[in-house]
């Protein structure tokens, strides 16, 4: 149930509300490829259309033409090992009051047993966190049926269950006449608010919305519900002013979001640049060509030859057909990926001391693949350059990592990540240096993944294997630190 996905509303009467859906989630592809979905309402009933596999290949003309209404919500689904199957696509859908309501998630509850306990749930009966709060919101629903509603039933039980949540969440939701999005107190996963001419948009990054002609107006605060509705756009404010601590994944900045997104009012593409040319000012080496490892860690090997003064080049092609091999739900498929992911440009390559960007070296299944390349094709050194620091601790608020034992930096040291590698140098960018590149110094982040400073605790339940690992089974560990 560990999954970082990409979320996508759209409130607009009058306006194709199924086709902007397709193209906002088509722009957000790279948060999750597994499988992809969409609500529609039409004001009276609400129609949901997912299955698994890319949003292409879910959605088509034909699908979609059908799907009248005012407002819509979509998704799609990072692929997880052990939940590839069709009951965790999204949308979920409960039919519930007088036309049910569909919920979209992004993140990753640390307190789903415990919630499922204290709602009487058996084992095996919830599927997903998604699932869960689905099941949370409509125990909240008025039981008589018959009784007049003045429509804010969602709303309501929405106020009473989101403070029961504790973790990751980003959250679109809609009823026949409704769109509401939600961010956790912390805000780990992004969400934002766009304005259409007609109408308004909400989406996990600022692109979806640039690809269906609306603005950004503002990303949502951390504990922030918006409601959008016939009248406009409210805010609600769920939950208790002490748990609002803005902790944005830092790993949205170095990875997973789009390079054109706007995060803390910056563009994520500087900050990849910069964290390039810090690192070539904290690791600096001599070398004929500087490469990234298309595509998220080209922008830091930009900074890196600049601020460096060695040349930049490519050294690797990419098969753009080729989904993220990160989110491969094995290790032996991202083996496979890697070698159908990229080729060696070996003209610009033989001979030459290479140096390396990438963003992250999480279990190295990709870096060691590529270095062999890199050395078949004769490079006379290969110099690996990451721009974020040693990835060592397991994500739980959305990242699926796995535990300790599947990440290279938690069990060697940095010299022994070379070896195993096979490099000629490594070194990382600092923790500090990250943050300086981001230039947001107001801003809070999550760096629980370079750091173990988890910002909400994480039960035993969730950690048994790394805490087993550590010598540990205390019931309120250290926050894995």
């Amino acid at each position: 149930m560990k999954d970082a996905c990409g979320v996508f509303g759209v409130y607009a009467p009058g306006m194709p509300v199924a086709f902007l859906t397709f193209d906002g989630l088509y722009s957000l592809q790279h948060r999750g490829q597994e499988s992809a979905g969409m609500a529609v309402s039409d004001g009276d009933t609400i129609t949901v259309v997912k299955d698994m596999g890319l949003v292409s290949n879910v959605f088509d003309e034909r699908t979609l033409k059908p799907l009248q209404g005012h407002l819509a919500i979509g998704h799609t689904r990072y692929s997880t090992t052990g939940s590839s199957t069709w009951r965790n696509a999204q949308p979920v859908y409960r039919s519930v009051g007088e036309a049910g309501f569909a919920l979209g998630h992004n993140g990753n509850l640390t307190n789903t047993a415990q919630l499922a306990t204290e709602a009487g749930m058996l084992p095996g009966v919830v599927a997903s966190d998604s699932d869960l709060v689905a099941e949370l919101i409509e125990a909240r629903f008025p039981l008589d049926e018959n009784s007049r509603s003045d429509g804010r039933d969602l709303e309501r039980a929405l106020v009473e269950v989101l403070p029961m949540l504790e973790g990751a969440f980003s959250f679109v939701l809609m009823d026949t006449a409704r769109l509401i999005g939600v961010r956790d107190p912390h805000g780990f996963r992004p969400l934002c608010l766009g304005r259409l001419d007609a109408g308004w948009v909400l989406a996990s990054e600022s692109p979806a919305l640039d690809v269906i002609g609306a603005h950004l107006v503002r990303e949502l605060d951390p504990g922030e519900m918006v409601i959008i509705d016939a009248t406009g756009v409210r805010t609600v404010h769920p939950f208790a002013p002490e748990r609002i601590e803005p902790r944005l994944c830092s790993f949205e900045f170095v990875y997973i979001a789009r390079p054109d997104t706007i995060l803390y009012g910056k563009e994520v593409h500087g900050a990849r640049v910069r964290m390039g040319e810090l690192l070539a000012e904290q690791s600096p080496v001599e070398a004929d060509m500087v490469m990234g490892v298309p595509e998220s860690g080209v922008p830091a090997a930009e900074g890196f030859a600049k601020a460096s003064g060695i040349p930049y080049g490519q050294g690797l092609v990419k098969n753009r057909y080729i989904g993220r091999t990160f989110i491969a739900p094995s290790q032996e498929l991202r083996a496979a990926g890697v070698r159908r992911k990229f080729n060696p440009i070996r003209d610009n390559i033989r001979g030459k001391r290479v140096v390396v960007v990438d963003d992250s070296v999480v279990r190295g299944t990709s870096q060691k693949a590529i270095t062999k390349m890199l050395r078949d094709a004769g490079a006379a050194e290969v110099h690996l350059r990451v721009s974020s620091p040693p990835y060592r601790w397991p994500c739980f608020y959305g990242v699926d990592t796995g535990t300790r034992a599947d990440l290279l930096a938690a069990n060697l040291t940095v010299p022994e990540i070379g070896s195993y590698l096979g490099v000629d140098s490594i070194a990382y960018l600092s923790e500090e240096n990250l943050m300086k590149a981001i230039e947001a110094p107001r801003a809070g982040f999550c760096t629980a993944c370079v750091s173990g400073e988890y910002p909400v605790a994480v039960p035993v339940s969730l950690t048994k294997s790394v805490l087993e690992r550590e010598g540990s089974l205390d019931p309120a560990p250290p926050l894995l630190g």
